[in-house]
């Protein structure tokens, strides 16, 4: 349902004014998707109940010009949207939608060929940026530690591509000891790490191993003891004399794309 909007005041936007305000979305159960890309991920996922969307005229006729969804679609002018929002980040693309429930999906992990897991990363680009690699390898999902970032968090979402959207996460616990449960179902739970001691990851990429878990932590402390202690192998990534790590999302990158060969 198209609904033209011309006052940045209206209160049938109001929800559009906490877009920026990540603990407001949250206590109200939602998330932002921004521009043309994500929002049309958003409509195509049958995952994610959308509140409405509000958009420029410009930005629906990116859409052919109709939005075919129940909840309502807004069109206002740029000016309007900046207005209502405090920043022009959104491309004149904005949609609200329900966050899913944090439920376990183990029974779909466990049936994946290669998960992603992420210890301590908080930085919103790098999250969504994992989900991002995670996605274009082909990973069956995403582990998150308890103390790693939201993965709805709208920069997240924008950094991500929409692939917070299209890949399956579960935020696991207790940490670390919850991989026991996956190694016991047949997964080889691989440590990246920077260290000498660890395995040259193309090495390991030869070898004739089963569903494989790829765990990445943040920059600067990397993977705690706790987790490289009870992994079954560490990798490392070769690099130049001189150059002693990669930021989170390359070396991710690296990782999954030589182990998916």
């Amino acid at each position: 349902m198209i609904v033209p909007v011309a006052d940045a005041h209206d209160p049938r936007l109001g929800d559009y004014a906490h877009v920026g305000d990540h603990a407001w979305l949250r206590s109200h159960g939602l998330f932002v998707a921004e521009g043309r890309l994500i929002v049309g991920r958003l409509i195509d996922s049958p995952r994610f109940p959308i509140r409405s969307v509000l958009l420029t005229p410009s930005a629906l006729q990116g859409f052919g010009g109709a939005i075919d969804i129940g909840p309502p679609v807004y069109v206002a002018d740029q000016q309007v949207l900046n207005e209502i929002t405090g920043f022009d980040f959104h491309r004149g693309c904005l949609a609200l939608a329900q966050r899913p429930p944090e439920e376990s999906d183990r029974e779909h992990f466990s049936a994946a060929r290669l998960l992603l897991a992420i210890e301590g990363v908080g930085n919103p680009d790098n999250i969504g940026g994992l989900f991002r690699v995670a996605g274009a390898f082909g990973a069956g999902g995403v582990l998150l530690d308890p103390k790693s970032g939201d993965p709805f968090y709208r920069k997240a979402v924008r950094t991500s591509m929409g692939a917070v959207l299209t890949v399956p996460f579960e935020r696991v616990t207790p940490w670390p000891s919850v991989l026991d449960d996956f190694k016991s179902s047949g997964f080889c739970v691989v440590a990246l790490v920077p260290s000498r001691g660890a395995r040259p990851l193309d090495d390991f990429a030869l070898d004739d191993h089963g569903p494989l878990i790829v765990l990445v932590g943040a920059e600067g402390p990397g993977l705690s003891d706790e987790v490289t202690g009870t992994v079954d192998v560490r990798v490392k990534i070769p690099m130049a004399p001189g150059v002693d790590s990669l930021n989170v999302t390359v070396a991710a990158g690296i990782a999954l794309s030589r182990l998916v060969r």
